[in-house]
């Protein structure tokens, strides 16, 4: 860091104190519902510092939502086919929603205007990260020679993980292995495998 550059303000985001704070929420999130969370109670309850909190989540309703995603098994499939990086996805996926929280994120997106806070953080913490996730596993089959880049990816990856929010919402079949393996089937009917 040169001289002329500014040193960030404050200490350092901690662990410890983002983990504090995610179990404070979950809890008060399980005990006392959506309507109850707020930063001042988080802090209240976990003793960590409001400005601490705002270091991690911009309001209240993403770190809800970070609460309720906390724990859900993050997909580590480096070095796998493309077949196998997404079906270890898409099944983490579908078994997270699957769960009790998953079943109470959807109850609380179902009555939640479209233009919320608790909707944009939802948006952004789990539909797009699924999607830029999904999007790396395309790439790099494609740097790979494993298939061709797909001219759309937009559209292919809304084809991808639009199913599982439709089903989460609509709740009108199951979320379980099969519908996974299903999604990746027809994920890989769309992508073209190289020659």
């Amino acid at each position: 860091m040169s001289q002329d550059t500014p040193k960030p303000r404050g200490r350092p985001p901690s662990k410890a104190a983002r983990d504090k704070a995610l179990v404070a929420a979950r809890e008060i999130l399980f005990d006392q519902g959506f309507g109850r969370l707020s930063v001042e109670a988080v802090a209240a309850r976990s003793g960590v510092g409001k400005p601490t909190i705002y270091r991690h989540w911009a309001n209240a309703s993403e770190l809800a939502m970070a609460a309720l995603m906390a724990g859900f098994p993050e997909s580590k499939s480096q070095g796998a086919s493309l077949e196998h990086a997404l079906s270890r996805q898409l099944t983490d996926l579908v078994r997270a929603f699957a769960t009790t929280r998953g079943r109470q994120i959807a109850m609380a997106l179902a009555t939640a205007d479209p233009d919320s806070e608790l909707t944009r953080a939802f948006r952004n913490r789990v539909i797009l990260s699924s999607r830029e996730a999904g999007r790396s596993l395309i790439a790099t089959a494609a740097d790979r020679g494993e298939i061709h880049p797909p001219a759309g990816i937009e559209v292919t990856l809304d084809m991808i993980y639009g199913p599982v929010l439709y089903r989460l919402l609509a709740g009108h079949q199951p979320l379980d292995d099969a519908f996974a393996a299903a999604l990746v089937d027809g994920a890989l009917k769309l992508l073209t495998p190289a020659k």
